[in-house]
């Protein structure tokens, strides 16, 4: 358990610092399911956005599992190695995104289009919202948009070889995203313009860079762990 608390930590600013990232792609989805609750439903509003985030969570859950299974079934062939240098240089591509210095990780997001063709209609006809089980299944079919950053995280997760530290991980990763994407109005632009600040960005994109490092087996571990 010692051991797998620097990598909840770790998932958890993760999904903080690609906030900005996912108020991009998932802030105009939330403004809309946010407008399809029903007048009457307005004051509960709150509620059942946590319900929308904890499908989407609990989605998150449910592929760090089967990823983890994955990793867990190779974790002593030479492709758990492979999977681990795949899962950092994801990583290092996600710190270069954030960071703002390269884009590519978006390419990423074209192999989930073809699944997300056939779950958004589902998706749509759960609105409008009204009830907390509503809200948490459409949470839950939200969870698998296209998202590089998911992606990259996923790969991470897998790479641990352990099910249910992947799940974990990805529970974690979820947590961290939610500041951002629970934020209304104001407050919604405020940590919007926080988090893309370059200096901000910067920062976070090199730290998750460093966990790429980390994560990329060798000797170079020590020295960052060390640091």
């Amino acid at each position: 358990m010692a051991e797998l608390l620097p990598l909840l930590g770790s998932a958890l600013v993760l999904g903080l610092l690609g906030g900005g990232h996912c108020l991009g792609m998932c802030g105009g989805l939330m403004g809309a399911l946010t407008l399809a609750i029903p007048q009457e439903q307005r004051a509960r509003r709150l509620r059942l956005l946590l319900a929308y985030n904890l499908g989407r969570i609990l989605s998150y859950a449910s592929a760090g599992l089967l990823v983890g299974l994955a990793g867990w079934a190779v974790a002593s062939s030479p492709a758990a190695q492979a999977l681990r240098v795949v899962a950092a240089l994801l990583l290092i591509a996600m710190g270069l995104y954030l960071a703002g210095w390269w884009s590519g990780l978006t390419r990423v997001e074209a192999l989930g289009r073809g699944l997300w063709r056939h779950i958004q209609p589902l998706a749509t006809r759960l609105l409008p919202v009204s009830s907390v089980p509503r809200a948490l299944l459409l949470g839950a079919l939200w969870g698998w948009l296209p998202c590089g950053l998911v992606y990259s995280t996923l790969l991470w997760a897998a790479s641990q070889g352990n099910a249910g530290h992947s799940a974990a991980l990805m529970i974690a990763f979820g947590l961290g995203t939610w500041p951002v994407l629970l934020a209304t109005g104001l407050a919604a632009e405020r940590v919007n313009r926080v988090l893309r600040k370059r200096s901000v960005r910067v920062a976070g994109g090199v730290l998750v860079m460093l966990f790429g490092l980390w994560t990329l087996p060798g000797p170079h571990q020590h020295w960052l762990m060390g640091h």
